[in-house]
């Protein structure tokens, strides 16, 4: 099943996809709830909608107003290093165990919302990465049965404010100015694609200008080792967000840097879960934006 959360008339619902179209499952049950917490609480409630979802009239997806799939998150652990071109490019050493941070929920947006270049720079980097939305908590997860922890996949744009990251060994600043991680706007369930999510093509790109294209074949831990990992020191709840890492082509490690700027939609596409696009705009004009709401 593919779903999106998003805003129409009448508020923020989950609808589920079928193509150009979707069917708002919020409105055909109170369980479903506004976003994917409800269905990640019961994944067979989809199931039991079935008969109501044939019959239900249905909108058009480019009508919805994407938000985010989770709208509060619990925790949100993104893998710094995990392409070994990606890994060279940034000048690292091959890691024996993934290079993890994380981000706070002021940093992350919805797919389409804009992507705020901040006033205290102008290196600000894309990343496109997968990204798992955990369906089943745990603690100590056997990597031999984490992929029955994921309940869908989607797709995030790690927007990366590269002087700020390298002003600390632990990357925090560079990785949580507010509104720099675009998620979303599609979540697409483990049935839909590959055993976790392995040879899908990765791509980001401004317009025609392809910035970065590789395979999730090329990840150094999978979903599964990586699940089975995280879950050693803390307890995965459902709703967490997990980023795979971004492969190489990031804009630091071009000659000359290639920075995103004010004006410019870059675009993170993931094969079978879809493409996560984000106008860049200034932080100043985005403040007035709101202010003027």
């Amino acid at each position: 099943m593919k779903y999106m959360v998003g805003d129409v008339a009448g508020g923020t619902a989950v609808f589920a996809l079928n193509g150009e179209n979707a069917v708002n499952l919020s409105a055909l049950s109170d369980k479903v709830g506004p976003d994917l917490m409800g269905l990640i609480a019961d994944p067979s409630l989809v199931d039991s909608l079935a008969a109501d979802i044939a019959a239900a009239p249905s909108v058009a997806t480019k009508d919805i107003t994407p938000a985010l799939p989770v709208a509060k998150p619990g925790t949100i652990i993104c893998l710094g290093l995990n392409y070994v071109d990606h890994i060279k490019e940034g000048g690292y050493d091959i890691p024996e165990y993934p290079a993890l941070f994380m981000r706070g929920k002021n940093s992350i947006m919805a797919a389409g919302k804009p992507m705020v270049r901040p006033t205290v720079s102008e290196k600000l980097d894309y990343e496109v990465e997968l990204m798992v939305i955990v369906g089943k908590g745990g603690r100590h997860i056997a990597e031999a049965d984490a992929l029955n922890h994921v309940f869908a996949y989607t797709v995030l744009n790690d927007g990366s404010v590269r002087d700020y990251q390298r002003k600390t060994h632990q990357w925090t600043p560079g990785k949580n100015f507010d509104n720099t991680g675009a998620v979303g706007p599609i979540a697409v369930t483990p049935d839909e694609l590959p055993e976790g999510a392995v040879g899908l093509k990765i791509e980001s790109r401004v317009g025609d200008e392809i910035l970065q294209s590789a395979n999730t074949d090329d990840m150094m831990w999978s979903v599964a080792k990586t699940i089975s990992l995280i879950s050693v020191y803390t307890t995965l709840e459902p709703g967490d967000l997990i980023a795979m890492g971004t492969p190489p082509g990031v804009g630091h490690a071009k000659t000359p840097p290639r920075w995103l700027r004010p004006g410019e939609t870059v675009e993170a596409e993931v094969e079978g879960i879809g493409i996560c696009a984000s106008p860049i705009v200034d932080e100043k004009d985005f403040a007035a934006a709101v202010a003027a709401q």
